[in-house]
C-alpha cells in the first residue's frame, strides 16, 4: 500500500484501552447464523440508544454519566481488548512500584454496576448516513456515537510502506503506549537490560501523555542506578527544551542520574534502521543496544475509518478528529461525539487539551452531560475541562513532580489555557498521586 493511502486508509489495530464482553451469547439476539451484515443488540423498544467505541478512561466514564443522566438509555460499550488496563500509573507498574492488579480491571463489575452493555468485539468500521457501526460480529445500530479509541503509532511516518521494518520495530523496540500485551514485552526487556545505550524517542507533539516519557526514563534510571547496570539512557526529543515540567524534570536528570540519562533537544527523527539498530536525527546519529520507540501519534484507526479525521489550510489530514472545539461532536455530523487522546485541536494559543486520562476522564463527564441534554430538548451548555498530571521522578525515596493545566474562554469566545508546574520533587505529591488514581478508578471502575 502506498504511504498517501495508507495515510488516508490505515489499517485496524487496537481501539484502545480495554473492556470484557458482558453479554452471553444469546443476548446478541442474532440469527442462526452470525456474519458481519447481521444486525446485533435488538434495540430496547423507543430508548435512545448510545454506542461508545473504546472502553478506556472516557469511554467507560461516559458510559457511566450518561447512564445515570439518562436513566433509560440503552448504552453499549465496544471494546475489542479483554480487560481494562490504564496507561496512567504504568510506568510505576513496569518498575513493580505498583501490582498488576493496581492497574488491570476487569469490566463487569462497571458494567453490571452501572447498567449498560459491553461487547468485546472489534469495530471495523461505520455507516454513518445509517448510524450503523460494523464489527466483527455485525451490525450495531445508534442515535449517538462516541468514539474513545486513544491513538494510533504511525510507523509509516518512519519507514513508509516497509511492513517489514514496521512489524519488526513493533516487536522489538515498542513504547507500549497502546495498552495491551506490548506492555508485559516492554516489562521484560527493561528487566533483561543489562547494560548498554537504551534510546528512546518522543513523538512531535500533540502525543498520548506529553510528561510521561521523561517520568519513563526516570524511574528506568532509578532501576539501572540502583541495580548498578552499566547502562546509559538517550532521549531524543524534537522539542527545543523539556516540556512540560521542563524545571522539574531537568533537575531530576542532573540531580539524580547525572551519569545515566542524556536529554538531546531538536532531535527530531530522520531514519531508524531497527535491524542493525542504528538512528538518525536532526541532532546527530546513536547506536543502540536497546530502544522504546514512539514513533508520531494519530487518532485511532476508527476516526479514520467513520471519515471524520481534520484537514488543515492544505488539504492534508492532521491525524485527529475534525470537532467542534466547545460541544465534541464532529463538525460534519453532530450525532458523532469525541472523547479522550483521539481529540482535534481546541485553540490557535495551546493547540490541543492534554492527551492525558484526567482530560478523557472529564470530557467522558462532559459529553455524556451534552448528550442527556440533547435528548431532553434542552440547550447544551458548553463545559471545559481541566488536566492534572504527577509523575514520579524518584523510586527510593519515592518522589514526584506534577503539571496542572486549567482553561477558561477569553472575551473572544477563545478558550485558553493556563499552565501551572510544580518543578520541586517532594514525597508528599506521591500520595496526592495514588489518591487521585484511586478516586479516578472508582469514578468509572466503580472499585
Amino acid at each position: 500500500m502506498k504511504r498517501r493511502n495508507f495515510l488516508l486508509h490505515p489499517p485496524t489495530l487496537a481501539l484502545g484501552a480495554a473492556a470484557a464482553s458482558a453479554l452471553p451469547l444469546q443476548a446478541l439476539a442474532a440469527p442462526a447464523v452470525i456474519t458481519p451484515q447481521a444486525r446485533i443488540l435488538a434495540r430496547k423498544g423507543s430508548a435512545p440508544r448510545i454506542v461508545i467505541c473504546g472502553g478506556g478512561w472516557g469511554g467507560l466514564t461516559a458510559a457511566r454519566y450518561l447512564r445515570e443522566l439518562v436513566p433509560n438509555s440503552d448504552v453499549v460499550v465496544i471494546e475489542r481488548n479483554p480487560t481494562f488496563w490504564s496507561g496512567p500509573m504504568s510506568n510505576k507498574w513496569l518498575l513493580d512500584i505498583v501490582g498488576t492488579d493496581f492497574v488491570q480491571h476487569d469490566m463487569l463489575r462497571p458494567a453490571n454496576r452501572y447498567g449498560y452493555q459491553l461487547l468485546q468485539t472489534e469495530v471495523t468500521g461505520f455507516e454513518r448516513d445509517k448510524k450503523l457501526v460494523r464489527t466483527a460480529l455485525g451490525l450495531i445500530e445508534y442515535d449517538y456515537l462516541i468514539l474513545s479509541g486513544g491513538i494510533r503509532d504511525a510507523w509509516e511516518a518512519w519507514f513508509g510502506n516497509d511492513q517489514r521494518a514496521i512489524d519488526y520495530t513493533r516487536t522489538h523496540f515498542s513504547s507500549a503506549y497502546l495498552p495491551n500485551q506490548q506492555m508485559f514485552a516492554l516489562k521484560q526487556r527493561v528487566k533483561d537490560f543489562k547494560g548498554g545505550t537504551l534510546v528512546m524517542t518522543l513523538p512531535p507533539p500533540p502525543h498520548r501523555c506529553p510528561p510521561s516519557p521523561y517520568e519513563r526514563a526516570c524511574l528506568i534510571a532509578w532501576h539501572i542506578k540502583k541495580n548498578k547496570i552499566p547502562g546509559k539512557i538517550v532521549i531524543l526529543d524534537p522539542k527545543p527544551k523539556i516540556a512540560p515540567i521542563g524545571a522539574g524534570y531537568k533537575q531530576a536528570f542532573e540531580e539524580l542520574y547525572p551519569d545515566i540519562i542524556t536529554h538531546v533537544p531538536n532531535a527530531r527523527v530522520q531514519e531508524v534502521d531497527p535491524f542493525n539498530r542504528q538512528i538518525k536525527t536532526a541532532a546527530g546519529e546513536w547506536k543502540f543496544d536497546e530502544a522504546i520507540f514512539m514513533p508520531p501519534h494519530q487518532a485511532a484507526d476508527m476516526v479514520w475509518h467513520a471519515g471524520l479525521i481534520g484537514q488543515d489550510a492544505s488539504g492534508k489530514p492532521t491525524g485527529w478528529a475534525d470537532m467542534h472545539p466547545r460541544l465534541f461532536h464532529a463538525h460534519s455530523d453532530d450525532r458523532v461525539y469525541f472523547v479522550g487522546d483521539l481529540m482535534g485541536a481546541i485553540s490557535d494559543q495551546f493547540g490541543h487539551y492534554p492527551k492525558s486520562g484526567h482530560v478523557a476522564n472529564y470530557v467522558g463527564r462532559i459529553v455524556a452531560k451534552n448528550i442527556a441534554q440533547r435528548i431532553a430538548g434542552q440547550e447544551v451548555t458548553p463545559l471545559l475541562p481541566d488536566n492534572l498530571c504527577y509523575m514520579m521522578v524518584n523510586g527510593d525515596p519515592q518522589e514526584e513532580i506534577s503539571v496542572k493545566f486549567e482553561y477558561e474562554v477569553n472575551p473572544q469566545g477563545k478558550v485558553i489555557q493556563t499552565q501551572i508546574d510544580v518543578d520541586v520533587r517532594s514525597t508528599d505529591m506521591v500520595a496526592e498521586d495514588f489518591a487521585w488514581a484511586r478516586g479516578r478508578f472508582a469514578d468509572f471502575l466503580a472499585l
